[in-house]
């Protein structure tokens, strides 16, 4: 082998080296973050397991029951949703075991085919909302119709909600759900319950890395919030928030609760509840004699193209437009979460960046083979030489845990064939984060640039049994 050829090699050679300590470095310091909150958990569970669970049986929906259940106001905002709000409304009125509720639907006046599914339900539970402008607006504009038509229907009627539920148009809402806020508002100012993707059997790889990360984020990453005492971000959908620090929040903003300006309200309602001083709980409680988890069920994107685009609205008004509105509010625990929050842009280009580098050093080690066989003698150092090495067989290691952990909570929630598709489901869920990591910073800086007025970005959504589904 010439010398030029050796020189090049050696050059590429270093510049490996280089981008692979550079990445394992980043990727150290995301898994030591992560390996934190596993060990919050498993300390948690362990904790009750041995001391509250042995002292007090599990409460289940049934058991806490109260004899005196308070009115519950359930807003359901809808934009072209006619393919699939009439069967959620039959459904939920049809289905939902709890004797005071009304159901406040949002539609707009553009979007006659929604308005006539909403009103074709004909419930007089269902009270139906025309926003005052064309839409789509935002989803929180649309909420704060809905919380404006409760107030005047509590001012017609005398009675008082007691909580307000949040839902979206294709949600599969459990019987018990409104037992369950019940019992625990105003003990809590919010409950949210958790929230399970449906499987998708024609989209087992991308809707299905939603079940996966869900799975895991509603059974450890929430609760390590709650147990840690920072604040705890709605999802959205199954949160049960009490109306009176609703309409505190409302007063101190005009009359609005929702701000109107946010890309993502459900996740900013969480702190604006802590920061008027109310407790919020994720609670995970079984029903029935088959003991199910009392949740909400929704199908999740199937495509691709899909998927990138509600998870870069999730990223650009968590990560970026959440930065820019929220700052940095609370404690060191409120403080280390939105950290968590806002490193998943970093995460997702530390991971392509990774799998660059393995594509790297398997070029390197082929040109590297190659060169010893034509060079008698030659000896190269090899990549993961000296304190490189222990580091990359714990970022490997780390990686196992990840895997493993990941595929235990989905086997948890699914069973066992949905659990062993995590663990290769895992680079589905990476490709679709990392490319709306992408997306939502183009976009972020396209809307500073242009100062563009915000719209409800919507995907696609399905309700089971209806032949369609609007967009979200």
């Amino acid at each position: 082998m010439s010398d030029t050829a050796l020189a090049l090699l050696a050059s590429f050679h270093i510049f490996v080296r280089e981008a692979l300590l550079f990445v394992a470095l980043g990727i150290l310091l995301c898994s030591l973050d992560d390996l934190f909150i596993d060990a919050v958990w498993i300390g948690r569970s362990l904790w009750r397991r041995l001391t509250v669970y042995r002292r007090h049986t599990r409460a289940t929906a049934e058991s806490v029951r109260r004899a005196d259940p308070g009115v519950i106001a359930i807003f359901v905002p809808a934009w072209d949703e006619g393919d699939i709000v009439g069967a959620m409304l039959r459904r939920l009125t049809a289905t939902l075991d709890y004797p005071r509720y009304r159901v406040f639907v949002g539609v707009y006046p553009n979007d006659p085919v929604t308005l006539a599914a909403v009103r074709g339900v004909g419930d007089r539970r269902i009270e139906t909302v025309v926003c005052t402008r064309p839409g789509p607006t935002t989803k929180a504009d649309c909420l704060n119709h809905l919380w404006r038509a409760l107030v005047d229907w509590e001012d017609a009627t005398g009675v008082a909600a007691k909580a307000v539920v949040l839902h979206d148009a294709e949600d599969v809402v459990h019987p018990q759900e409104l037992w369950v806020h019940d019992a625990l508002i105003p003990r809590f100012a919010m409950v949210q319950l958790p929230v399970l993707p449906l499987p998708d059997p024609t989209s087992r790889w991308v809707s299905g890395h939603y079940l996966d990360e869900f799975a895991e984020s509603h059974m450890k990453d929430l609760v390590v919030r709650e147990a840690l005492g920072a604040a705890l971000p709605s999802a959205g959908v199954a949160s049960g928030i009490e109306r009176a620090i609703l309409g505190r929040i409302a007063a101190a903003a005009g009359g609005a609760p929702f701000d109107a300006a946010s890309l993502t309200e459900d996740y900013e309602l969480g702190h604006r509840i802590r920061a008027f001083g109310g407790r919020a709980a994720l609670v995970r409680i079984r029903s029935g004699a088959d003991r199910v988890i009392v949740a909400t069920q929704e199908h999740f994107p199937a495509t691709f193209a899909a998927a990138v685009r509600q998870k870069s609205r999730w990223l650009t008004g968590i990560a970026l437009a959440g930065w820019d509105r929220l700052g940095w509010p609370g404690g060191a625990a409120d403080r280390y979460m939105l950290l968590r929050d806002r490193k998943a842009l970093v995460a997702a280009a530390l991971t392509m960046a990774g799998y660059a580098v393995v594509g790297l050093v398997a070029v390197d080690t082929a040109l590297v083979a190659a060169a010893t066989r034509a060079t008698p003698g030659l000896v190269v150092p090899p990549l993961a030489a000296g304190w490189l090495a222990p580091l990359v067989i714990f970022n490997a290691a780390m990686l196992a845990w990840r895997l493993v952990l990941r595929a235990g909570f989905t086997t948890h929630a699914y069973g066992w064939h949905e659990g062993l598709r995590a663990i290769p489901r895992a680079i589905v869920s990476n490709l679709v984060n990392a490319a709306a990591a992408w997306v939502a910073c183009n976009r972020y800086g396209a809307m500073l640039q242009r100062g563009d007025a915000l719209a409800w970005e919507k995907t696609a959504h399905r309700f089971p049994g209806s032949p369609g589904g609007g967009d979200r």
